[in-house]
């Protein structure tokens, strides 16, 4: 479920429907809301948020943000604020844009025109962030560590100064590889053999056999901090 599919829901479910009901409560523009609802499917700004999860009564914030639980808790969460240390706005590189990320990774107008999904985490991280929709079932072995078809990855980047000492692939369980010419691939990545400057990736899925990849033939390196299962 989207975000927008679950704002949705909530003006389903809470508001029986009236967009502008909801508007009124979260002490929005009814047009914010339209351009999140409607045809547009606008991503919707911190601030937004903030506004539904301190206006509604007993809302779920880790549901709004990233489906976890239900919609609704037994007492509001106060606990929870949504500030900047809590609530990331990161770009998404979906699946139909990977090709398009392939050309314009460097250039910072491009990264700039990418819609942008929250995250909500536990603690302020610093770096460089992108979201990645996961494509295929290479990494897909039927069991609960599965990156599965349509997930979506919050990953942070590896910057290549640390590409020259061993990689900490053991603390990690997934990396995103942004190949020069081969595109992008999510792997688990085994082995770094740093004097050749070659990695061995791994795919969950048994039929996928192990390969080598010259780190000098990757663009960008990013291991996967938070996956949020495609539902």
């Amino acid at each position: 479920m989207t975000i927008q599919e679950r704002i949705q829901t909530i003006v389903d479910k809470l508001f029986n429907g009236n967009k502008n009901q909801f508007a009124k409560a979260i002490n929005e523009p009814p047009t914010s809301v339209n351009n999140i609802l409607g045809s547009r499917q606008s991503v919707p700004s911190a601030k937004f948020l903030e506004s539904i999860i301190h206006s509604i009564e007993n809302i779920n914030a880790s549901w709004l943000l990233a489906d976890i639980g239900n919609m609704l808790t037994e007492q509001k969460e106060e606990a929870l604020p949504i500030q900047n240390e809590y609530l990331m706005m990161v770009p998404l590189v979906n699946q139909y844009a990977q090709a398009g990320y392939m050309a314009g990774w460097s250039d910072v107008a491009y990264i700039e025109t990418l819609p942008k999904i929250p995250w909500i985490v536990d603690k302020e991280y610093k770096g460089k962030y992108i979201s990645f929709e996961v494509r295929g079932d290479s990494m897909d072995d039927g069991m609960k560590h599965s990156y599965e078809q349509g997930d979506i990855l919050l990953c942070r980047e590896i910057g290549c100064d640390y590409w020259k000492s061993r990689l900490h692939f053991n603390a990690w369980d997934a990396f995103v590889i942004v190949h020069k010419t081969d595109g992008i691939v999510l792997k688990q990545i085994v082995d770094h053999d740093v004097e050749k400057g070659i990695i061995t990736c791994h795919s969950f899925n048994p039929i996928y056999p192990d390969f080598t990849v010259d780190l000098r033939d990757i663009a960008q390196l990013f291991n996967v901090v938070k996956q949020q299962k495609n539902k």
